[in-house]
Order: C-alpha cells, then sequence, then structure tokens
C-alpha cells in the first residue's frame, strides 16, 4: 500500500499504483480530495501532453502546486488519464 503523505497527514493512498518517470501516479478515487485544490499552474510535457496541478492544503498550510495530472494525455500516457503524482516535499512511502 502506498501512501502521499505532507505535513503528518496522508494525501492519497492505494495499492494500485503506477510509477512513471520515477514519479509515483496515484489513482483519482485513491486521492483526499480535502487535501487538494485546483490550481491554475499546467506544464507541457512532450510525451506526456499538458499537465494541470493541485495545490496540497493540510491545516492552513499550502503546498502550491505539488500534486499534477494529465486530464487528457497523449496517446504514449493514456495509461495515466487523470491519475496524480505529487513532488515538492510529499513524500511517497509504501
Amino acid at each position: 500500500m502506498a501512501k502521499a503523505r505532507w505535513n503528518g497527514a496522508v494525501i492519497a493512498e492505494s495499492d494500485q499504483t503506477q510509477v512513471v518517470d520515477g514519479y509515483t501516479y496515484f489513482p483519482p478515487d485513491a486521492v483526499d480530495r480535502t487535501k487538494v485544490r485546483d490550481s491554475v499552474k499546467e506544464s507541457v510535457c512532450a510525451w506526456k501532453g499538458t499537465a494541470s496541478y493541485y495545490d496540497v492544503v493540510v491545516g492552513d498550510q499550502v503546498n502550491r502546486d505539488a500534486a499534477w495530472y494529465y486530464p487528457r494525455p497523449k496517446d504514449a500516457a493514456a495509461h495515466i488519464a487523470g491519475w496524480i503524482g505529487f513532488w515538492k516535499g510529499v513524500e511517497i512511502v509504501a
């Protein structure tokens, strides 16, 4: 069972994750939606497509743009459509 943790809180938890480019992606339903909020940030990956971001929020602490997902990935990354990855200090533990 993999968990994504930040500031002592579990943000996501699942036994069905995918690792792509060294990052662990969680299925959308594995993420605690009370601990993420939409961000305006987007970025582009040459082979995955355009990523949208979430801020991770625990209590009054905000980790801006610390989670991302590909809502409409390119064909090569179709298997992670909607799945959520974390960075910027979010710890992934097994």
